[in-house]
């Protein structure tokens, strides 16, 4: 019984340092036409409150990816365990 906890409990703990979350979120959308270009910006952040340095705006992300008729604007954030998280802004246009 003994060998299963500590089986358990490492299984457990191998689960928990390979888990991560993410989420995709519509953030806006234009009455321009869906368009076959897509622009990102993403940058990444540290124990959910260190974020330096970066730039994850609409701008930049149209940018990124020629844009210049914003169609859609979401959003991505991904984290592991809390420590390291990834922000994404993506855009669809012309």
């Amino acid at each position: 019984m003994k060998k299963f906890f500590s089986m358990s409990l490492g299984a457990l703990a191998l689960a928990a340092v390979l888990s991560s979350c993410s989420i995709t979120t519509p953030v806006c959308a234009t009455s321009n036409a869906i368009g076959s270009k897509v622009g990102e910006a993403s940058g990444n952040g540290y124990l959910r409150w260190l974020v330096l340095g970066v730039d994850c705006s609409i701008r930049t992300a149209a940018r990124n990816g020629g844009i210049s008729k914003v169609s859609t604007v979401d959003f991505k954030t991904a984290d592991i365990l809390g420590i390291i998280q990834t922000y994404t802004t993506i855009v669809t246009g012309e």
